[in-house]
């Protein structure tokens, strides 16, 4: 790169952050999560407005591949970071309630989700017609672990039964929806050579019984024995360092990076590491909010919307209709099979139905395979970030009054010391209006 271009990238990282926090900060006055915004910047700065003028100009082809690359590394860490916030006890589950609600709300989208992908074939073609049928049941099934956390800590939510209940259900059914589209890249991407695919079941098991134990005694032996000692910054590199090389790991098998990186997550300690988590992901956290929009940017430079007619309109309600349908209509009726009242139900089922980040990353693991054409995955985006700014509007409508969920249900949740129960054993069961 010579000095105009270094001058350009430099340029466009402040503008991408401006517009990001910006339009993030108006999201959180409304009540949305910032990710909303800041996806919403992303599509503002693509091909959309003005026939793209202001993304040739930005990014030039010079400047693009710097920013992918870039973009590649925060969502690495940004799925480190999803698979080191899924707790085991989450994914045990909380009893029947909480099975319901999961296998609900992956099941149904799933089903009328490859209903739509027939549908949409008629004016789509994808090369491996079948991988493109389940790709689509799997992008309406997922659910965004990571923003719907952070709506129910921001809505006081997060220690409450319910709140407790969703977090499980979102952590199973996005570890279902991670394997699965592992396996539908597989199928897709491994052009001919499955050896390397197969090398995914020793990967695995390496990661469990040799790099976990390794882990726990490298970086807990000088902790605390409650591990709220502090995380020396060697620790916090060996980290970071684990999370890249497993990244890369997968990608040299033929799978993506994502996989690679949420899988050591999924193996970091959790005993006796409570004080490395925290300093972990508050350090990821910080790298991730300055990558995070550039991820966003490249995702928008691939989204059009200027020259959609009816046809993509009629395609956007469908995929909106059965997005929303799907996973609000299934884990409703999930839950309330099991005998959770109406209004906590629709609730869970609200939280449920957020998409965010999620799942503009697996839309763009569709791109890369090609299964998702410019097209679809522009409609596909909408549908994220509406689902996702659903959430806010409908809570609040649903917790314009206190939501009591009966002693009955609450007796579900996990024993005495969960951190996401509604206080433990005998507390009362009452999910608070937001802001309570």
């Amino acid at each position: 790169m010579d000095s105009d271009q270094v001058a350009l990238l430099l340029f466009d990282l402040a503008f991408i952050l401006v517009l990001a926090q910006g339009l993030g900060y108006l999201a959180t006055k409304m009540r949305q999560p910032p990710v909303v915004g800041e996806i919403l910047a992303g599509v503002l700065l693509g091909p959309t407005l003005f026939d793209g003028a202001v993304s040739h100009q930005l990014f030039t082809e010079a400047i693009r591949p710097v920013l992918s690359g870039m973009a590649n590394v925060g969502v690495a860490l940004f799925m480190f970071g999803v698979g080191l916030e899924v707790e085991r006890h989450a994914l045990r589950g909380r009893g029947r309630m909480t099975a319901a609600a999961t296998i609900g709300s992956t099941m149904v989208p799933f089903v009328l989700g490859t209903g739509l992908a027939y549908y949409l074939l008629r004016t789509h073609e994808p090369e491996n017609k079948a991988a493109f049928i389940v790709f689509i049941g799997l992008s309406m099934s997922v659910t965004a672990f990571p923003v719907l956390a952070r709506i129910l800590t921001d809505r006081g939510l997060a220690k409450t039964t319910l709140g407790g209940i969703a977090l499980a259900a979102a952590a199973v059914v996005d570890l279902v929806a991670w394997t699965a589209l592992a396996g539908v890249q597989a199928a897709v991407g491994s052009e001919g050579e499955y050896w390397r695919v197969g090398l995914m079941v020793p990967f695995v098991l390496l990661m469990l019984f040799l790099v976990r134990p390794v882990l726990r005694r490298w970086i807990l032996r000088d902790r605390d024995g409650d591990g709220c000692g502090p995380t020396s910054a060697h620790v916090y590199a060996l980290v970071l360092i684990g999370a890249l090389v497993c990244g890369a790991a997968t990608e040299m098998m033929g799978m993506h990076y994502i996989f690679g990186a949420f899988i050591f997550g999924l193996v970091m300690p959790r005993e006796g590491a409570t004080r490395l988590r925290s300093d972990v992901m508050d350090h990821t956290g910080r790298v991730t909010s300055v990558l995070l929009p550039v991820y966003f940017v490249v995702a928008g430079l691939k989204v059009d919307l200027g020259g959609f007619g009816w046809a993509e309109i009629v395609q956007l309600g469908a995929i909106l209709l059965v997005a929303v349908v799907g996973k609000f209509g299934g884990t409703y009726l999930g839950a309330r099979t099991t005998g959770l009242p109406a209004r906590p139900a629709t609730a869970l089922a609200t939280l449920m139905n957020t998409r965010g980040l999620t799942e503009l990353v697996i839309l763009g693991v569709g791109v890369q395979t090609g299964l998702l054409d410019g097209s679809l995955y522009s409609l596909m985006v909408v549908m994220a970030l509406v689902t996702t700014g659903m959430t806010g509007p409908m809570l609040a409508q649903i917790y314009k009054e206190p939501v009591v969920v009966p002693h009955a249900v609450a007796e579900e949740r996990e024993p005495r010391g969960d951190p996401t129960a509604a206080g433990g054993r005998g507390a009362e069961p009452v999910l608070t209006k937001p802001g309570d």
